[in-house]
């Protein structure tokens, strides 16, 4: 039997890493990709001990050391070309992305969100959800635009809020949950059953009319 073609990856992150420590343990548990290079625009970042650990290749490019936001993306627009990504991953990179570069990656560029797109774009998801007093939060993994949180979703878990519930608490709930959709969404784009085109996004060859919604309390994503 031939061996499954790994997808190449790039990840992004500005912090922890706890989902790039999410797609480093699903890959050691058979998901197809090969993680070529984590890059952080903070050399204090965890997520670079992360992949450290896991020896994968990592990159610091600070955004201190570039005049304005458009020449830091285009350096890291080179960066991370050569690696030869079929798919960037950002995985808590907490910087807001230039159109140019967007545009460089379209179609394979995905992103995490901690809350139930459209609702809640940027910062601060968890305590905006306590404070509109919602009993249903959740996490998105959507395709990115130059829209900033806009792009489509194709995978949200839904998450309840509970009684007692303060913005720590909520966070963590998420978070576990983010550490399965993620991986998910990878997973079908690395075994092909994920396609974007101009029509859309398709999967297993129908296109999404919307986002896959799971549950909380759902075991696993087919």
């Amino acid at each position: 039997m031939t061996e499954q073609r790994k997808l190449p990856i790039v990840v992004l992150l500005s912090g922890s890493g706890s989902n790039l420590q999410a797609i480093i343990d699903s890959a050691a548990g058979g998901l197809p990709v090969e993680i070529r290079g984590v890059v952080s625009n903070r050399a204090d970042a965890f997520g670079l001990e992360r992949a450290r650990q896991a020896a994968i290749p990592t990159r610091v490019l600070d955004h201190t050391g570039y005049p304005d936001r458009a020449a830091y993306d285009r350096a890291l627009m080179g960066l991370i070309d050569e690696y030869q990504p079929a798919l960037v991953i950002l995985a808590g990179f907490m910087r807001i992305l230039t159109p140019d570069f967007v545009k460089h990656f379209q179609g394979r560029l995905l992103n995490i969100h901690p809350s139930l797109l459209p609702k809640y774009r940027g910062l601060h998801t968890h305590q905006r959800a306590l404070e509109a007093g919602d009993r249903v939060h959740g996490a998105s993994v959507h395709l990115v635009t130059e829209e900033l949180d806009g792009g489509p979703v194709i995978l949200q878990v839904r998450v309840p809020v509970e009684a007692g519930d303060d913005e720590a608490t909520l966070a963590a709930r998420v978070l576990t949950q983010e550490h399965r959709i993620y991986p998910a969404v990878i997973r079908w784009f690395a075994e092909g059953r994920l396609r974007v085109n101009q029509g859309g996004i398709e999967l297993d060859g129908e296109t999404l009319q919307g986002p896959i919604v799971m549950e909380f309390n759902q075991v696993t994503v087919g």
